[in-house]
């Protein structure tokens, strides 16, 4: 019987480790400087229509209206997807209708305001936000051939790819990411919010990318 043996392994040289620990510190670096804004673009183009995912905070509504004022729009089209609490509370059942009745009550102009909602979805809310619009848009009188998207903070990469998914190939599509209020985006890593914000949008975005919501 034998309790032991004899068994050959490979380690890391000095060589091998401070190079392993520079390449980690490396994408640490990375990560920490580049990630917030990857996430968060700031990509807009020439449009005439400007989108805005209705469910975010009022403070970004009240951005987009300068948006609007500054970019030379025509009309806010407000998405969004049936409301999930409060909704016994509010006569508004869903984040599109919820979104263009703030608007009015900071006193935009009703008739350059389009409410488009989506159907209600458990799985791939921002998809079906995207879909609803599409559908919309084939169905109305507009001629429109590119867009600026209107979403918060780092949930709006995985927003831009999705809408551009949905409209393709006539009509493109800008990015306009508003800037959270909770955390220092320039310092995510040192507020709970922010790193919980950037895990959870990674992991979100990657299966978004991986994985065909059309599907």
């Amino acid at each position: 019987m034998r309790f032991i043996y004899r068994q050959e392994t490979w380690v890391l040289t000095i060589q091998g480790w401070i190079v392993t620990l520079v390449s980690i510190t490396t994408l640490m670096v990375f990560l920490l400087n580049y990630i917030h804004p990857f996430l968060a673009p700031i990509s807009p183009i020439k449009a005439d229509i400007l989108v805005v995912e209705g469910w975010v905070q009022d403070y970004v509504i009240k951005e987009a209206i300068q948006e609007f004022q500054k970019g030379g729009y025509k009309k806010i089209i407000t998405t969004g997807l049936t409301i999930e609490q409060g909704s016994y509370l509010t006569q508004y059942k869903n984040f599109a209708e919820l979104a263009e009745a703030t608007f009015i009550a900071l006193g935009f102009e009703q008739d350059q305001l389009i409410a488009v909602p989506g159907s209600s979805v458990v799985r791939n809310r921002t998809a079906a936000s995207a879909t609803a619009l599409r559908q919309w848009l084939v169905n109305s009188d507009l001629t429109i051939d590119s867009i600026n998207l209107y979403s918060y903070d780092v949930h709006a990469r995985r927003s831009w790819m999705i809408f551009k998914q949905a409209l393709a190939p006539e009509i493109k599509v800008g990015v306009i990411a508003a800037k959270p209020l909770s955390y220092d985006p320039k310092h995510w890593w040192v507020s709970s919010e922010g790193v919980r914000s950037i895990i959870s949008e990674i992991v979100a975005y990657l299966y978004a990318r991986l994985i065909d919501w059309r599907r």
